[in-house]
């Protein structure tokens, strides 16, 4: 895992080594409209380029305008691209925590593990961070995720612990409780016989980074389309995934790369930019492989939220069965670290 700052600050210094490259900061779109109908004097028709203006007023017209501007685009509705989808009546709490020592993983060295547990009301998952430190993502109800948000920082990491730890009926009955959760979970531990050195249990989490606790609703969307004339959209702003599989930056960077490498051989080949006849190389190869993921992230998502006594029986057996496919599994790791983008798809 790379914290999200670490990302940013890697690209702005990367951008401030790139000649001819302008960087507006601390400034927002104020409109999206096309250019002026009348011809340059060059007599180049400007009609079909995008006019991004400023709140500087600065206005300036794109070849190509890329909608990398989230889940609300203002580019994709320029552009006119329906998105589709729908809610997941779930809220995701994110937050960034310290462990008691060591990194997630027990009795395998230094090598980085994440765990996720699968509840009623969402999943859980610990991710693996440089240090002694790990990023939480909870899936729970609105209701369940305000109430996480409002405890206070001790009790705040005594959930956390105890959703690794305790059965449903305890892990219920600790959410209603205000607070003295890190005695609650003391004494359940005691009671149930927890043993920390079990594997499939993460290290006990020791503080919670103080800013760090957040929340945002969990959607399922998909835009028809990633191009139209002048413009393409990546990341959020063409799909919006659930955070289960822990794919929704992954799939942002391959749009990316995916993006970069068609307009590379456009420029290669002497063609236009924002011409969709180019364009659609980088729509074909990535509109099918993130509706993959997207629906098997769904999939996965109505699964587990199934507590039907069978279906969990067969559930349980089917995990096991692809932990023992090799090449499914490695099919899915793949998935996972974001290797499935074509290293040479346009050349």
């Amino acid at each position: 895992m790379t914290e999200n700052q670490n990302l940013q600050r890697a690209l702005l210094q990367r951008l401030d080594e790139l000649p001819s490259f302008s960087v507006f900061d601390s400034i927002k779109v104020a409109a999206i409209q096309d250019g002026p109908s009348e011809l340059s004097q060059d007599i180049l028709d400007l009609s079909s380029y995008p006019s991004v203006t400023l709140s500087s007023g600065q206005k300036i017209l794109a070849r190509l305008l890329v909608g990398a501007d989230g889940l609300n685009s203002p580019v994709r509705t320029y552009a006119g691209i329906p998105s589709r989808g729908w809610d997941y009546e779930r809220h995701g709490v994110v937050a960034t925590l310290k462990l008691t020592n060591g990194n997630l993983g027990k009795g395998r060295g230094d090598m980085a593990m994440a765990y996720q547990r699968f509840l009623p009301s969402g999943p859980i998952a610990l991710l693996p961070m440089p240090g002694n430190y790990t990023t939480l993502v909870w899936s729970t109800t609105p209701q369940k995720a305000a109430k996480l948000k409002s405890l206070a920082s001790e009790d705040f990491v005594a959930m956390v612990n105890a959703a690794f730890r305790l059965g449903n009926v305890d892990l219920e009955y600790m959410g209603h409780l205000d607070s003295g959760h890190g005695e609650e979970l003391a004494w359940r531990c005691s009671v149930t016989g927890i043993e920390e050195n079990e594997a499939h249990i993460p290290r006990m989490i020791e503080t919670v980074q103080g800013g760090s606790v957040a929340s945002f609703p969990l959607r399922y969307r998909q835009a028809d389309s990633y191009i139209s004339s002048r413009v393409a959209l990546v990341g959020d702003a063409a799909h919006t995934v659930h955070p289960l599989a822990g794919q929704g930056l992954n799939m942002g960077l391959a749009d990316v790369q995916s993006l970069a490498k068609t307009i590379e051989y456009t420029v290669e080949h002497g063609g236009d930019i924002g011409d969709e006849m180019y364009l659609e190389r980088y729509n074909s190869e990535m509109w099918m492989q993130n509706n993959r993921m997207l629906g098997v992230t769904d999939k996965l998502h109505k699964l587990y939220g199934v507590g039907w006594g069978p279906l969990v029986g067969i559930r349980s057996l089917g995990l096991k069965m692809v932990d023992q496919m090799s090449p499914v599994k490695g099919w899915l790791m793949r998935q996972a670290g974001g290797l499935t983008t074509s290293e040479n798809r346009a050349s």
